[in-house]
């Protein structure tokens, strides 16, 4: 019916501008309580002392947690690489500023904010290691999933000692803070040992089983309801703290109580992108074919946890170098525990790559864009597989002729336009193709709709719409027939929305239990003496608009609500369960990508005005040309903002974050993104991936944007910025 890949509409839109579309914290529920956090001053040190009695006298207060009562929870990781150690009022001990503290409970959210004002707590303070520059660091067992923190091939120092061109330099990137729309939020009951929780995540089931762990129950009691996530960037990947102490307010209290973070809180116990500091070398012969790299990247963790930032990931892989050496390298500090950040390891590793690689075209005077062409990787030099697809090189033609690359003078600070320097940068784009084990479930009813159910999430990315695009084309009938429902622990299992995987793993999932059904129908069809279809083969039978076929003679059929009508049970279900075969033993799967801008410095301010910006991608079957263009231009606008605005200000004697709010934290604005910003679809057919043929989009629009911004400001001015983000002062 050529419904997968069509552009149409979400079909959660009208949900969404109607206000129906009900997010976590909106969730009614009888004798709702409000809970709020009272978070450290501190970034280490002991709680010497409690003072809860005004706060506890304060009207309408129920309860004040502290380590002193809480109930004792387990709050060490359980679930797996998405999960954390958590503070959960377990101990005296401070760790990092803004560590929760105390929970208040109240029967109105104003009183219990109030309330939480009144809790005054002594500290004896510690010396902190706030310093990645200067930190004791280690070397983590992985940087990865299995991959070791320090890979090589080759001989990288001999290489480089023969090079004709070296490459010698260091980037850094900070602190980033997600900052989606809706905050994080949890709304908990219990029943009894049965818990229900209403929350904010990228993970039902990886919520559902920290919870029970945390609680001591069967994750059988626990329920986790998500139907619609207002962004996660991955920040609601895994289970936080404040949902934990939500639910454990909840017992305390016998009631339900709601806790939503506020806007500086963000800033604490929910993750963030970790700081960075890159080491890059190019060796390199004349003509600029590479002969060795290596990749030094320094990224901090906290000292109660480890989180491993994979920037050096994509040098392994993008460039075909026979001398290669990555080494990750951690530094435990008193800062909350770093998390997955749109494309995590990938955005930023890509800024330190990609702004080397410009460098080595300027030293060996060759166009950018040739320099990475003639380093063109054909196959996966790291893992020695072929690619299951590859369409690097036609991303790189379909963008550079959409940008007008041609019209680029090659020498920096040689174009203008009046007063304003001109300049144009472009990078590679890569992300890796991942899938997990997924399963859905299809009732198709006499009425001819179909009813979807899969526990995974929609994070504002589409998955509600292209998941009923696919349900649709398998049962052949319009979208409009199709419900679906996510979000929710009682629906079959789905993973974490991250890592760029839902739809490849929960897509398939959806056309396993879809082609199921539609094949028991048609049985049923074929079976049933008072249809035209009786005793017909079932290769002979087509599908389209509700109705089964012959394919011979479209006019002898049957529709699904009269075959259905007459079946006994008035419906049927089927479920699907997909899961990865051998295919990542026999290919190395990504998605590509090129990335171009074109910027404006006015050279007496040092300000930077991006005024064009093109993207062109490759990422498989694409199942929604309009939401995955969505996808991919949101990426480069976060692009954007890495490389001109973000960067979260830690005060370096007190750990204290400065700028934990929307009005010192900056992303870009409406105004910020040029008229001329477009994302480009190159398309590509990947049949080794899996059964759908789709990779994943949510993240690769970011990978190489900051990169190409910040060669484009080279190529303009000159000079060449190396720490994110570009400033004016910078410049000038």
């Amino acid at each position: 019916m050529n419904l997968v890949g069509a552009p149409i509409d979400r079909v959660d839109g009208r949900r969404k501008i109607t206000g129906t579309a009900r997010y976590a914290a909106e969730t009614p529920l009888p004798g709702l309580t409000y809970a709020v956090m009272v978070e450290s001053t501190i970034p280490a040190g002991t709680i010497a002392a409690v003072d809860a009695a005004a706060a506890t006298r304060a009207s309408g207060v129920i309860a004040v947690l502290t380590y002193e009562n809480a109930p004792k929870v387990e709050q060490h990781k359980v679930a797996g690489m998405t999960d954390r150690n958590l503070p959960l009022l377990q101990d005296r001990i401070v760790r990092y500023d803004r560590q929760p503290v105390a929970v208040v409970v109240a029967d109105t959210f104003e009183r219990a904010t109030d309330a939480a004002s009144l809790v005054r707590i002594r500290y004896d303070t510690s010396v902190p290691a706030l310093s990645l520059a200067h930190g004791s660091g280690y070397h983590p067992e992985h940087s990865h999933g299995d991959e070791p923190s320090v890979y090589e091939r080759g001989n990288v120092d001999a290489a480089f000692a023969g090079a004709d061109v070296k490459i010698d330099r260091t980037y850094t990137t900070p602190v980033e803070h997600h900052n989606p729309m809706e905050p994080h939020a949890t709304v908990a009951t219990w029943d009894g040992d049965v818990l229900t929780v209403y929350d904010a995540t990228q993970g039902v089931f990886g919520t559902r089983s920290r919870l029970a762990v945390a609680f001591g129950i069967p994750p059988a009691n626990v329920r986790v309801v998500c139907p619609f996530v207002g962004g996660g960037f991955g920040s609601k990947g895994s289970a936080w703290a404040h949902t934990v102490l939500a639910a454990m307010a909840a017992r305390a209290v016998k009631r339900p109580v709601k806790l939503v973070l506020a806007r500086p809180q963000m800033f604490g116990s929910v993750g963030y992108r970790p700081a960075t500091i890159q080491r890059v070398t190019l060796g390199a012969k004349r003509d600029g074919t590479l002969v060795s790299t290596l990749h030094e990247v320094r990224s901090q963790t906290s000292i109660f946890d480890e989180f491993v930032e994979p920037s050096a990931e994509l040098t392994k892989m993008l460039y075909a170098v026979p001398n290669v050496r990555t080494i990750n390298t951690v530094v435990p500090l008193n800062a909350a525990t770093p998390t997955f950040m749109r494309a995590p390891g990938e955005s930023s590793g890509s800024f330190a790559l990609e702004s080397a690689m410009d460098e080595l075209a300027y030293a060996v005077g060759l166009d950018p864009l040739e320099v990475r062409l003639r380093n063109h990787a054909d196959s996966d030099p790291s893992k020695q597989l072929p690619f299951s697809s590859k369409s690097l090189r036609e991303c790189y033609s379909v963008g550079a002729e959409r940008f007008g690359w041609s019209r680029r003078v090659p020498r920096a600070r040689s174009m203008r336009d009046g007063g304003l320097l001109v300049g144009m940068g472009v990078a590679s784009a890569t992300y890796p193709t991942n899938r997990s084990a997924a399963s859905a479930l299809v009732r198709l009813s006499s009425d001819g709709t179909a009813h979807v159910f899969a526990g995974t999430q929609d994070l504002g990315t589409g998955a509600y719409t292209v998941f009923s695009q696919v349900a649709a084309e398998e049962l052949g009938i319009p979208v409009s027939s199709v419900r679906f429902e996510l979000g929710d622990t009682n629906f079959p299992m789905g993973p974490v929305s991250g890592g760029s995987q839902t739809t490849a793993s929960v897509g398939n999932a959806v056309s396993v239990a879809a082609r199921s059904a539609r094949d028991r129908a048609i049985g049923l069809a074929l079976g049933d003496p008072q249809s035209s279809l009786h005793g017909h083969d079932a290769d002979a039978i087509d599908v389209r608009d509700g109705r089964i076929f012959l394919r011979d003679r479209p006019d002898v059929g049957d529709t699904y609500a009269a075959i259905l009508g007459r079946h006994p049970q008035g419906e049927i279900e089927e479920r699907g369960d997909a899961r990865p075969g051998d295919e990542k033993t026999a290919f190395s799967m990504h998605a590509f990508g090129a990335q171009f801008a074109e910027v404006r410095v006015d050279p007496e301010l040092g300000t930077v005005r991006v005024v064009k910006m093109v993207g062109a991608f490759a990422s498989g079957r694409i199942l929604n040309a309009k939401t995955a263009r969505s996808q991919y231009l949101g990426g480069m606008v976060w692009g954007l903002s890495m490389a001109l605005h973000e960067i979260t200000r830690t005060d370096a004697r007190s750990g204290r974050i400065m700028n934990a709010n929307l009005a010192d934290y900056l992303v870009p604005v409406n105004k910020d993104v040029p008229s001329d910003f477009e994302a480009y679809i190159v398309p590509e057919d990947d049949p080794n991936v899996n059964p759908l043929g789709v990779k994943g989009i949510g993240e690769i629009g970011i990978v190489g944007a900051a990169a190409a911004i910040a060669n484009a400001v080279y190529h303009a001015t000159g000079t060449r910025v190396r720490d994110l983000p570009i400033q004016p002062e910078k410049l000038v």
